[in-house]
């Protein structure tokens, strides 16, 4: 049986259902996934999705993970490098980009306004 995502042509997107919150994130933090078939277990795959931060909601720690990561802000604002108060750091607005290799320290963030992020998640061969 082949792995990988399946094909997908253009279909609507409903913006306001199927929204959760990543373990380890605050409540004001969630995602929607479009697609998937990342396996952090196994090293393989990839994960396309949507983060939004609703206003003022921040994260307190630094990320660290083995894998891609390509970040497009959207739409809002996203504070990069805040304490565990949610103070300080330097402000992005739309639009914003940043792709990170596997074991990159990024964050915390935050944003004043809140914003929709735009990601993908990737192991590379």
């Amino acid at each position: 049986m082949a792995k990988g995502k399946p094909h997908l042509e253009f279909f609507p997107l409903d913006m306001d259902d199927g929204w959760e919150t990543p373990e380890g994130y605050p409540d004001g933090i969630t995602q929607k996934v479009l697609v998937t078939d990342l396996d952090e277990d196994g090293k393989s795959g990839s994960r396309s999705r949507f983060l939004r931060f609703v206003p003022g909601e921040y994260t307190t720690v630094p990320f660290v993970h083995d894998h891609w990561e390509e970040v497009f802000l959207v739409e809002g604002d996203l504070i990069v490098g805040n304490d565990e108060n949610g103070e300080g750091g330097e402000k992005f607005t739309a639009p914003t980009f940043a792709c990170r290799p596997p074991g990159a320290a990024h964050g915390p963030f935050k944003s004043d306004g809140g914003c929709l992020l735009f990601e993908l998640h990737y192991y590379q061969d």
